[in-house]
């Protein structure tokens, strides 16, 4: 009969396998077209899915059923962590940049396009950003997790169960978080996934993010028993920081090494929060109470 951990190490070596190879597809498209923007969204989408196309395939053919995956809801209060926790780290990095001088605030252009883009060009200012954060914060966010859905079926609801048969939570950590980095190397290095910080620099402070990131990732899909937490908290993450504080923030010369996820900032409040978990005492203990 097959040793338990050696059917998980081949599990988990075929997933990525199959992982990489669905996402170089589309990661090939991006890189053709050279660009990340809207217009690419479909690639995106394809490439943010590859994951869990990859957990469903390892599922089959080892003979297993997809259903076993954790698609319950689980308490409610790791749902809202989720969304929240990407806000609590973030937050702190875009104020000290606005109120630093390390970048500015929204400018009269950048309201002046969003009014325009929305049809709000009769409203003041001040209403023009307060309805943005609000509307983005809340609708924006069905878009942002139902891609990053398709990456979480996978990292999260498939991989980390697999890495705790295995091996420590600590350990969890950093084989997910590392296995989740590369996957975006080929676009963060040769497409427009970046800041514009060199390559060496955007690389390193992503890398970085991406392991502590998966620390409290791997915590939330451990603790509630399910991978929807992490999938919004992915959403939210992308929300965040992607459509709401970076688009808020005025490059005035070192910001781009300080915001998003190619600077220093995330770096630094990521790993705080992901020590607080590695920490927490309970950290892989699932939860048994609401």
């Amino acid at each position: 009969m097959e040793n338990g951990k050696a059917r998980a190490w081949k599990k988990i070596g075929l997933f990525y396998g199959l992982t990489m190879l669905f996402s170089g597809i589309f990661d090939g498209f991006v890189l053709h077209a050279g660009k990340m923007d809207a217009g690419n969204l479909l690639y995106v989408t394809g490439s943010m899915w590859s994951p869990a196309l990859a957990a469903f395939a390892t599922k089959r053919i080892f003979g297993e059923r997809i259903r076993d995956l954790p698609w319950k809801w689980g308490p409610i209060r790791y749902p809202w962590l989720g969304y929240l926790i990407p806000i609590a780290y973030a937050l702190p990095v875009y104020l000290v940049v606005w109120v630093g001088g390390l970048g500015g605030f929204a400018d009269a252009e950048f309201i002046k396009q969003t009014a325009a883009q929305f049809g709000w060009s009769n409203f003041p200012p001040a209403l023009t950003l307060t309805l943005f954060i609000l509307l983005t914060a809340t609708l924006g966010l069905v878009g942002k997790t139902s891609r990053a859905l398709g990456e979480e079926i996978g990292w999260r609801g498939f991989l980390v169960p697999e890495l705790a048969k295995v091996v420590s939570f600590p350990a969890i950590g950093i084989i997910s978080g590392l296995m989740w980095a590369v996957y975006h190397y080929p676009v963060l290095l040769f497409a427009d996934y970046n800041a514009g910080t060199p390559p060496w620099y955007g690389l390193s402070c992503f890398t970085i993010m991406v392991v502590a990131d998966s620390f409290i990732l791997a915590w939330l899909t451990l603790r509630s028993g399910s991978l929807w937490p992490a999938a919004i908290f992915h959403g939210s993450h992308n929300l965040f920081i992607q459509s709401i504080f970076t688009p808020l923030t005025r490059q005035t010369g070192p910001t781009k090494y300080i915001i998003d996820e190619f600077g220093i900032g995330l770096v630094i409040t990521v790993t705080i929060a992901a020590i607080v978990v590695w920490r927490h005492p309970r950290s892989w203990t699932p939860a048994t109470s609401p």
